[in-house]
C-alpha cells in the first residue's frame, strides 16, 4: 500500500479536540469535518484534498477518545506521520482506514506543500521533492487489512460480524 500525498505540517500535542471541537456533536455526520483544524488553522479543511498527508510533531492527538480520525479521513488526509502519536488516536484512526505511522525525525524531512510518499507495508517514507528517505515500523497486516476494508466497522460487516 503505497500512499502519494501534499504534506500538512502540524506542530507538537495536536489534540484531538482541534480535529474535532465538541460543539460539533450536535451538527449532522456530513458537516462535522469542515470544523476540523479550525481552531489553529482556519480555513486549512477547505484546502485538504483527498490524497493529503498530515506530518505532525510529537503526542499527536492527546486528549479525548473523540472520533478526530474520521474528520481527518473525512477531509481526503490518506495518512498521518508523526514524531509520536497517541495510543488512543492511533487507534481510532486505524478504525477510520487511516494509515497511521510514527518515526522520529519525520517532521523535520519534510516543508509543508512537499510530496511525501509513504509505503505503509514495508515503512518507507520519503520526501519526493528532496529525495529523503527513512525507514519506520511498518504497519501490521492485521491492520493494513482494517484500513483496506475502509474500517472497522466495515470490514465486520464483510466477515459477517455485523449486519449492514
Amino acid at each position: 500500500m503505497k500512499l502519494r500525498g501534499r504534506v500538512w505540517l502540524f506542530g507538537d500535542s495536536i489534540n484531538t479536540d482541534l480535529m474535532y471541537p465538541g460543539f460539533v456533536t450536535t451538527l449532522p455526520e456530513a458537516e462535522r469535518p469542515k470544523y476540523c483544524m479550525g481552531a489553529n488553522r482556519p480555513g486549512w479543511s477547505e484546502q485538504v484534498k483527498e490524497g493529503d498527508i498530515v506530518v505532525a510533531g510529537k503526542n499527536f492527538g492527546c486528549g479525548s477518545s473523540r472520533p478526530a480520525a474520521k474528520s481527518l479521513r473525512s477531509l481526503g488526509v490518506s495518512c498521518l506521520l508523526a514524531e509520536s502519536i497517541n495510543g488512543l488516536f492511533l487507534r481510532n484512526a486505524i478504525n477510520f482506514a487511516l494509515p497511521a505511522l510514527s518515526l522520529e525525525g519525520v517532521s523535520k524531512m519534510f516543508k509543508e506543500g512537499d510530496m511525501a510518499e509513504v509505503d505503509v507495508r514495508s515503512g518507507q517514507i520519503k520526501n519526493l521533492k528532496t529525495g529523503e528517505t527513512k525507514m519506520t515500523s511498518p504497519l501490521p497486516q492485521a491492520l493494513i487489512t482494517i484500513v483496506e476494508s475502509g474500517g472497522l466497522i466495515p470490514l465486520l460487516k464483510k466477515e459477517g460480524y455485523l449486519k449492514g
